[in-house]
């Protein structure tokens, strides 16, 4: 009796082994196709502005704002130490771009980075060039897309300061006979700033802007001097700080330094205007003088060419 107990034993053990391994995949496959079931009933049941809603997000939000992050967190990885405290003067002097910031640049950097590699490889394959050649055209390509951001930003911190430059005198003019005329430094200030145009004014406005917030008047000056390059409004910058400092009368040291901001930019003028016979040598030489040449001497080597046919 005791082998057929053992067997029985066994056998009540087994079933009940394979009615739970049985039960165990029932139950892990019903799950999975009451999920399914139910995910394409939401589907057929969403409202139509649900199901459009994925499609209806602009182009910018669903490809470009996850590629400039994807970008950005490279690029910080590559990024030096004072590279933000480059790239932050750099959006400063140029006078902060509406949506330029230190990491949309970072970004962009990366982006045309890839772009310019990838420019390269099409150009080598359209061209059908050497490997020397290609790897040289990769190169220069994605250093150029790499720089594309700096260079914008350069050209735009150029322009501002040629406007600072062209408008700085007229200002400093309206400055110096708005605080002889009884205003106080800060309400000529001010009117200058409403009364005037271009990036002189914006940065008139912003120096009374830190002054509101509680910065003193000599570090907002000293500010406006960090944000530009240009030597007349650093040197104006200095002589007002100078002049706050020592108590020296604002509209002496205001009329010198329109004077001389005048006199510098004279000199400015005669000194590009001395400058232009040197820039129109190289068009003179290459363009003009063959132009000149060919209809002066043109028909005379007609005409030589007609005689010594004819003989």
């Amino acid at each position: 009796m005791t082998p057929v107990l053992l067997l029985g034993i066994v056998c009540i053990f087994g079933g009940l082994l394979l009615g739970l391994t049985a039960a165990g995949a029932l139950t892990r496959e019903t799950p999975g196709v009451n999920r399914s079931l139910a995910v394409l009933q939401a589907l057929t049941a969403a409202p139509e502005a649900m199901r459009t809603q994925e499609l209806d997000t602009p182009f910018k939000q669903r490809v470009v704002e996850p590629l400039l992050g994807r970008a950005l967190q490279v690029g910080r990885r590559f990024t030096p130490a004072d590279g933000n405290d480059r790239l932050r003067a750099k959006i400063e002097r140029a006078g902060n771009p509406p949506g330029w910031t230190i990491d949309r640049v970072v970004a962009l950097k990366v982006v045309g980075l890839v772009a310019g590699v990838v420019a390269g490889l099409l150009v080598a394959a359209v061209f059908s060039v050497g490997l020397a050649p290609t790897l040289a055209i990769v190169i220069i390509a994605a250093l150029a897309g790499y720089q594309a951001p700096n260079m914008y930003l350069y050209q735009k911190g150029f322009d501002r300061e040629a406007q600072l430059k062209k408008s700085m005198a007229d200002s400093i003019d309206l400055l110096t006979i708005s605080v002889e005329s009884g205003l106080g430094f800060d309400a000529a200030l001010s009117y200058v700033a409403k009364n005037t145009d271009g990036p002189l004014s914006e940065e008139f406005a912003r120096v009374l802007q830190e002054m509101q917030i509680g910065q003193g008047r000599a570090e907002a000056l000293r500010s406006l001097a960090d944000r530009s390059s240009l030597p007349e409004l650093r040197s104006f910058v200095s002589a007002m700080v100078q002049a706050d400092a020592f108590g020296i009368p604002i509209g002496q040291v205001l009329r010198v330094q329109s004077n001389e901001i005048r006199v510098k930019r004279r000199q400015w003028a005669e000194e590009q205007a001395q400058k232009v016979p040197v820039k129109i040598l190289v068009p003179l030489i290459f363009c003009i003088l063959p132009c000149l040449f060919l209809i002066v001497l043109g028909p005379a080597g007609i005409s030589i060419m007609d005689n010594f046919a004819g003989m």
